[in-house]
């Protein structure tokens, strides 16, 4: 059952544009939220729950892990002028932070754009609105929302490093036959999805694993520092293939070396296992001396 499901994920990840392939799918950002929620405080489960009571939007079911696809629906719903902010493209040769983040634009509130951006800035505003007590009920759940996905996106090596390639999406890979899938698309989904298709097992199967001294080593950093470590996973791991850089539409498709597969699902495990721990850390700090309003009957 894995292997028929990456097939359909390959058929589907083929026809994805530029940069449209979603980090780690809808199932790698529900193992990355479940996993969170075993490590929130229950302060912190209770906020979380208050926040999302106020949200009535329809684009996905209500629950956390439903919610940390909202801004991939949200994207595809019409609003591409916030695509940019799901990814930083670090050249390989020459990375740039301050130039992939377009200088850091500053917006208020956060959710306003400006389009051109990137997942690192995105992250640091939408993490300061979900702390300040200003910031109104409306912009909080935005905030919240975006914050559970981009902690997602920031851990995918391919949303934080580019070779001229729109992040993967021009390298083709020949999967066997005539099924070809992209390689932004193959970190996205397929590796995922062929360790264990069942987010919330999955998610289970993390939390069982991960030590104590694990969990204390991963919680700390910012955004730029684990943008800068999927970059360096990207250019050792991702990008360890025979593939030209650039966007030639006329290349042929790549063969993965021998052990890359194995290499892609341990990485993708642990950028999923590290994003989990930082994004409850991330909330745990955010809403810890947070008073919300008390519910109106």
């Amino acid at each position: 059952m894995t292997r028929l499901l990456a097939v359909g994920l390959l058929a589907l990840a083929g026809t994805l544009p530029d940069h449209a392939a979603r980090a780690w799918g809808r199932e790698g950002h529900a193992i990355v939220a479940d996993l969170a929620w075993d490590y929130l405080s229950p302060d912190t489960r209770q906020k979380v729950t208050a926040i999302l009571a106020q949200d009535h939007d329809t684009l996905t079911a209500p629950d956390l892990a439903a919610r940390a696809s909202w801004a991939d629906a949200w994207r595809a719903a019409g609003h591409k002028e916030t695509g940019s902010w799901h990814f930083v493209d670090l050249e390989i040769d020459r990375p740039d932070l301050a130039q992939a983040c377009y200088g850091f634009p500053s917006a208020q509130p956060a959710s306003t754009g400006p389009a051109q951006d990137c997942v690192v800035n995105k992250l640091q505003e939408f993490t300061r609105e979900l702390a300040d007590p200003a910031t109104t009920p409306a912009e909080r759940v935005l905030a919240l929302k975006y914050v559970v996905h981009f902690v997602g996106d920031i851990h995918q090596p391919l949303h934080a490093a580019d070779r001229h390639d729109k992040g993967g999406n021009c390298v083709r890979l020949a999967m066997g036959g005539p099924r070809t899938v992209n390689l932004h698309s193959y970190w996205d989904s397929v590796t995922v999805s062929e360790i264990d298709p069942d987010a919330r097992h999955f998610a289970d199967t993390l939390f069982s694993r991960i030590t104590v001294a694990q969990k204390n080593e991963w919680s700390q950093g910012d955004a730029r520092q684990w943008a800068e470590e999927s970059f360096s996973l990207a250019r050792d791991v991702a990008y360890h293939l025979d593939a030209p850089s650039g966007c030639d539409p006329d290349a042929a498709p790549v063969s993965l070396p021998p052990g890359y597969d194995a290499a892609a699902r341990d990485t993708a495990t642990l950028q999923l296992e590290k994003a989990g721990v930082r994004l409850a850390w991330v909330l745990n700090r955010s809403l810890a001396d947070l008073k919300l309003p008390s519910p109106t009957m």
